[in-house]
């Protein structure tokens, strides 16, 4: 990332309503598939996307991007080859090293959900390493969703509310949306405005599904490692263009 002036934008309401969303999300796909074309190993493609991460991190802040959370690594990504896993794993500690000092002198923060321990104790140190140097940092907040599955997520939100009311702490009567809403991972973030999946997928892959109810969605046909500003632009284009009515008329 290099330092650079955000675009004027047209004023953006608390609600997230305006033209430039406040919390945008991405289900990163299709690296494999960038490298089958071009006759690469699979974790060439991991390599080219930890590069579309970089400039997709640059264009947020460019255009004024509050929160941007990236799904890394699903917790059915675990089916995948032990190679392919090992891969991953090795990267995430690669750019880990490489990426914190930009993260920080970018004014980043750095956050995570999902269960980071899976992955063992050295990396979930650097882990935390990185999350407590970025914690003052508000250019950018970053949520990166490791070993993260939506329904895990939610199911772990419900036990912790029902642990609450079999305490006496909470009135079944009372639990709402907003007691559930309390408990999940991303609790504290705005809501979130614009999930945006690329490789021409048109599904959520169990990312974000409580978060995502009354956000905007946009499907790119771009792979992953081709991602970049132009891509993240025309997606916010479509997203300044809806109408968000939030279930009214």
């Amino acid at each position: 990332m290099t330092p650079a002036a955000a675009p004027d934008q047209p004023e953006q309401s608390r609600d997230g309503s305006g033209s430039v969303p406040r919390h945008v999300a991405i289900i990163m796909d299709g690296n494999g598939r960038w490298a089958k074309q071009r006759g690469l190993p699979r974790v060439a493609g991991h390599k080219a996307g930890a590069e579309a991460v970089r400039r997709t991190m640059q264009a947020a802040v460019d255009h004024g991007v509050e929160v941007l959370t990236l799904y890394a690594f699903s917790s059915e990504n675990w089916r995948r080859s032990s190679e392919e896993i090992a891969d991953l794993t090795g990267l995430m500690r690669f750019y880990l090293e490489r990426e914190l000092a930009t993260l920080q002198k970018e004014n980043v923060r750095l956050k995570l959900i999902g269960d980071c321990s899976a992955f063992g104790p050295d990396l979930a140190r650097q882990l935390g390493k990185a999350l407590e140097r970025t914690a003052g940092n508000q250019r950018l907040t970053l949520v990166v969703a490791l070993n993260y599955g939506s329904r895990a997520e939610i199911a772990a939100a419900a036990r912790r509310v029902a642990h609450k009311v079999a305490a006496g702490e909470l009135d079944p009567h009372t639990v709402d949306e907003h007691n559930l809403e309390c408990e999940l991972q991303t609790h504290g973030l705005p809501e979130l405005d614009l999930l945006i999946r690329t490789s021409g997928e048109v599904r959520l892959s169990n990312f974000l599904l409580w978060q995502a109810a009354y956000a905007e969605l946009v499907f790119s046909d771009v792979l992953w490692p081709d991602f970049g500003e132009r891509a993240f632009a025309d997606a916010l284009e479509q997203f300044a263009g809806r109408q968000r009515r939030f279930g009214g008329r």
